[in-house]
């Protein structure tokens, strides 16, 4: 499988990446204090001690820093439900495994640092590129486990695996999409032995 990983948005201006990373330090730094949508590029420039117009340099947009910290946290889930498949040489076990990481991850990110959750949500509700990105890499994802265990003989081979793979989608999209997991919290124990369960059962040859 070809490595599927959120795309970031292009950064404009100068190639200095010093000065970009210094600017999404503090910018990550600030909307974890008092919030993405509250805080304007005029904000962050005081608090990081550039100009507006110097900003603009490197990123076109509020949303352009917005959407490069919601990569970089997209990455870590991605990153996190990669090693959770790649703990098992099962498949069934990978499908367990990776409802699981993607629960988890989603609550991590959530309650480590809410004001940073609402860049998530974000990104969700506005269809940022990172946010289409990270559900297309979820995606291949399960297909890639379909497929390995079909050749392994634990699943059933007649439904097209790509119906199947948007089926198991949606089934575990309350808990990828941060504008649908925060009204989901009441469930997130038992949701992905559950739910796992359920679709390795319609998954049996």
């Amino acid at each position: 499988m070809s490595n599927a990983t959120s795309s970031s948005p292009a950064a404009r201006g100068p190639a200095d990446h010093d000065v970009r990373a210094q600017i999404l330090v503090a910018a990550t730094e600030h909307f974890s204090r008092y919030g993405y949508e509250k805080t304007t590029v005029s904000d962050l420039a005081k608090a990081i001690g550039f100009s507006k117009a110097y900003i603009y340099k490197f990123f076109e947009s509020k949303q352009a820093i917005g959407e490069m910290i919601c990569s970089n946290c997209l990455r870590e889930i991605e990153a996190d439900i990669r090693a959770a498949i790649d703990g098992t040489d099962r498949p069934p076990e990978k499908l367990r495994r990776m409802f699981k990481a993607i629960v988890d991850s989603g609550l991590r990110l959530f309650f480590q640092d809410r004001k940073l959750y609402e860049i998530a949500i974000s990104a969700a509700s506005e269809r940022w590129q990172s946010a289409i990105a990270h559900e297309a890499c979820i995606r291949q994802l399960i297909a890639e486990v379909l497929k390995q265990g079909r050749d392994s003989g634990d699943f059933e081979r007649k439904t097209p695996i790509d119906e199947t793979a948007a089926a198991i989608y949606l089934v575990v999209h309350p808990y990828i999409n941060p504008l649908i997991l925060r009204h989901s919290f009441d469930h997130t124990d038992h949701a992905p032995a559950q739910l796992s369960g359920l679709v390795l059962r319609s998954l049996s040859p």
